[in-house]
């Protein structure tokens, strides 16, 4: 039976689901997978690509190794139909689940997840996610403060995934950097002169990292300009006779009594 652990579960529709198809094979080829396509008005129009390696890192350059690749594939096939601006970035930390590995790399953090199909009528859970099942089909997710006689833990399927994404807390930053999943928090001298020693310094956590390059529009062909009229001295002759109509011909000659 083929491992469908690497399969992305939850798919794009509309022109988002146009670009995936466009770019996806390139982008694996390199190296990387497709985590997310967006395609927003922010700044106009914005297509947002996340992407990273299959161990879940991604730098700066990754991002515009990523680019540089699909910037020909989008330009030719131009599944926008307008100018918009090209955002490659990593997941993040607080990052989508998509695939039934993401689940499992992330089991014992807390992640918010919104069902395509209600179960039991009720689409939206948060709570703490587990490893998902051996059949591959459901993950667990243990719900807190339940109320009495529910279930504190349910099986959600993953094939009716809508939307599900990690909430960022304090743990999850803390072990996203221990895994390398972000450059570290950077602080000013003043900041390092603050923190007593032996105390435990807050963690920023760092934002996603980004490759924002602009799409202009590509410009339409202009209609071909009309030649300049050439003005001659009959032509301007003609333009300055008024249009004389016959009946007003036979009038002013003295034929209309």
């Amino acid at each position: 039976m083929a491992d469908t652990s690497e399969k992305r579960l939850i798919t794009e529709t509309g022109v988002a689901a146009r670009v995936v198809q466009i770019i996806e094979a390139s982008i694996e080829g390199l190296g990387y997978r497709v985590v997310r396509v967006r395609v927003s008005s922010a700044n106009g129009c914005t297509v947002q690509i996340m992407a990273e390696r299959p161990d879940g890192t991604m730098t700066v350059d990754d991002c515009e190794t990523v680019s540089r690749a699909i910037s020909p594939l989008l330009d030719l096939d131009d599944p926008v139909g307008k100018a918009y601006y090209l955002e490659i970035s990593s997941p993040g930390i607080d990052r989508p689940l998509v695939r039934a590995v993401d689940f499992e790399r992330w089991a014992g953090y807390e992640a918010k997840i919104e069902l395509a199909i209600p179960l039991d009528g009720r689409k939206r859970f948060r709570g703490i996610i587990r490893a998902p099942n051996a059949d591959g089909l459901t993950v667990p997710i243990d719900l807190p403060d339940v109320k009495e006689g529910l279930p504190s833990r349910i099986d959600l399927p993953l094939h009716d995934l809508g939307d599900a994404y990690l909430v960022l807390t304090d743990d999850l930053v803390r072990e996203s950097l221990r895994r390398g999943g972000g450059p570290p928090p950077m602080l000013d001298d003043e900041d390092e002169d603050d923190i007593e020693e032996g105390a435990e310094a807050e963690i920023e956590p760092p934002a996603p990292l980004k490759k924002k390059v602009e799409r202009p529009l590509k410009p339409k062909a202009s209609a071909k300009p009309k030649p300049e009229k050439i003005e001659t001295e009959a032509s301007r002759a003609n333009k300055a006779k008024p249009v004389r109509t016959k009946a007003v011909r036979v009038k002013d000659d003295g034929k209309l009594h």
